[in-house]
């Protein structure tokens, strides 16, 4: 049998564009010769469709677009998925599944069972998990259909009472295929190879995985759909970052061996696992790491422009090195000429951060802007000295300049139709340094789930070839310069140690006591993480965050902002 993976790039609620694009996916499968095409997991409607699914009008879309593509199912298989009405009074409205179609007709209906409610995962809000579990017959092969999650109920502490392919095992299949919408996180394609290559290990029998690709507002897809035969060998990987389509006889696949293959290999269930395993700065910033990251974020930034029809981006350009790279990345993602930086330079700015922002413009030929905010800062000044009176300069004036700056960003967005891009990273929006209104002001967080340490590795990795961003930019001290001689020093500790306590209280949840026993003073342990409680207030009204890590601020995680928790 021979079996195309179509690994495709949709739009959620856009019926019309995501099903002209299955079609043509059929038809190449069928020039190709394939028996079956096999496309991602809620390919009919996006994934995660989210509150649409509570739309009567929204199913009823999913449904008519099945009834077009069926009819190009004439002499093909095609595997697509789609919500389905759930028919039993019992039990929520939908099912989240996958369908067989075939000679014009729905031949089958799988449901998908394990119904993922963590980090940015809701589903069981939405669907009914399965509760009856059928290989499906196609020309002469039994077929054992899973949707995403489904496969990932393995190691040694399963999140799930029921295992989707011990029941279909049952039932002797030939092959197993995984529709699937599995979001990028570092490290992610090292779980999915591992998840893959156990089923193929234990069950024997070949696996063929097709994710999406794209992005849909946050959350990013990098595709590389795979391919392994019964023996836990990897045929083939699909590309990262892009659409792809590739052709599979899986006839030609080596037959199972009676023994097992690689038993010594290591297997990974999470990014947790990797990320635990190794020194955190070195895993945060190792440079195979850093370029898929780069990758991500400039498809994260195209697809959220062109899915929300915007063409042109703006960012205030401070001569600092967050600024830098988000500027190169939305110059790469968007073009040169759809990328203005505005430079604000106030009396506390210095001449070199002011030539070096420009130099970066000249560097990439993209058009910038150099409006003073001294005299708009004088002006509030002087509106509030009698209010004031001869209270002393502290954040109240530095968060005025911050929010003019703002103010001034968002106006241009609106004059000239553009998305203005927030430049905070994640070290700075951990500990609320920041200013809401302010530099906090953006349409989407280009940096927002990397921490700075990360940041000075992309800068790296992006003068590698030649110099794009100023020298000067990486290697002086970070600042706000919203004071004389003000550096990130003076409020936070170096960087390196920041990002490594953060990371093990956000990403790996590590307790207070857990993390002071690495070597951390108890003081600065206890200083770090009483900011990043504190100060989810601010995060809970920031703009979404291009997620590249496995626990990004956001829907992912969900923090009280009234909580006592460690404050």
């Amino acid at each position: 049998m021979k079996i195309a993976l179509a690994q495709q790039n949709y739009h959620i609620g856009n019926f019309e564009y995501n099903r002209n694009k299955i079609i043509e996916g059929i038809l190449w499968a069928k020039q190709k010769g394939a028996d079956l095409v096999v496309f991602p997991e809620l390919c009919i409607c996006g994934y995660p469709p989210r509150d649409f699914l509570e739309f009567n009008d929204f199913i009823n879309s999913c449904c008519s677009s099945i009834d077009e593509i069926k009819q190009f199912a004439d002499t093909i298989g095609v595997i697509i998925g789609a919500p389905s009405r759930n028919k039993q009074k019992e039990g929520k409205e939908l099912f989240n599944a996958a369908y067989l179609l075939y000679d014009k007709e729905i031949k089958a209906e799988i449901h998908k069972t394990l119904l993922p409610n963590y980090d940015i995962f809701d589903e069981n809000r939405y669907f009914e998990p399965a509760n009856e579990w059928n290989v499906i017959s196609f020309k002469g092969k039994k077929l054992a259909i899973t949707i995403c999650e489904d496969i990932w109920n393995m190691g040694d502490n399963p999140l799930y009472r029921i295992t989707p392919m011990e029941k279909l095992m049952l039932q002797q299949p030939d092959v197993m295929i995984n529709v699937s919408a599995s979001p990028f996180n570092v490290g992610q394609h090292i779980v999915r190879n591992s998840i893959v290559k156990a089923h193929t290990v234990k069950y024997k029998i070949p696996m063929l995985y097709c994710n999406a690709v794209g992005a849909q507002t946050e959350i990013i897809f990098d595709g590389g759909s795979l391919v392994y035969d019964g023996n836990g060998n990897k045929v083939f990987e699909m590309k990262y970052f892009e659409e792809d389509y590739q052709l599979f006889d899986i006839s030609q696949f080596s037959k199972p061996e009676t023994t097992t293959i690689n038993s010594d290999t290591t297997y990974f269930y999470s990014t947790k696992e990797i990320a635990i395993k190794g020194n955190r700065l070195d895993y945060l910033t190792n440079e195979k790491n850093i370029l898929e990251i780069r990758k991500a974020l400039v498809l994260g930034i195209r697809d959220y422009f062109s899915k929300m029809k915007f063409s042109t981006a703006l960012l205030g350009a401070s001569g600092g090195i967050d600024s830098a790279v988000t500027q190169v990345l939305a110059a790469e993602a968007l073009g040169k000429e759809n990328v203005s930086a505005i430079l604000m330079p106030s009396e506390f700015s210095t001449n070199h951060s002011v030539a070096d922002a420009t130099q970066l413009s000249i560097n990439l030929e993209c058009r910038h802007e150099i409006i003073s905010i001294t005299n708009i800062f004088d002006a509030i000044l002087k509106e509030l000295k009698p209010i004031f009176k001869d209270l002393p300069f502290d954040v109240t004036e530095e968060n005025a300049q911050a929010r003019i700056r703002g103010t001034i960003l968002m106006a241009m967005a609106n004059k000239f139709g553009s998305i203005l891009l927030n430049t905070s990273n994640k070290s700075e929006l951990a500990t609320g340094y920041g200013t809401l209104y302010g530099d906090m002001a953006g349409g989407i967080s280009v940096l927002g789930d990397l921490y700075k340490t990360q940041i000075y590795a992309l800068a790296k990795l992006i003068n590698s070839e030649k110099e794009i961003i100023p020298h000067s930019i990486i290697t002086k001290a970070p600042s706000a310069e919203l004071r004389h001689n003000q550096k990130d020093s003076d409020s936070l500790p170096e960087y390196s140690i920041l990002d490594t306590i953060l990371y093990e209280y956000i990403e790996l949840r590590k307790s207070p006591n857990e993390i002071i026993a690495q070597g951390f003073e108890n003081k600065l342990v206890s200083k770090i993480l009483n900011l990043v409680n504190h100060n989810e207030y601010k995060r809970n009204q920031f703009c979404p965050i291009l997620r590249v890590s496995n626990k990004s601020f956001g829907t992912g995680r969900r923090i009280p902002i009234v909580g006592k928790y460690l404050m």
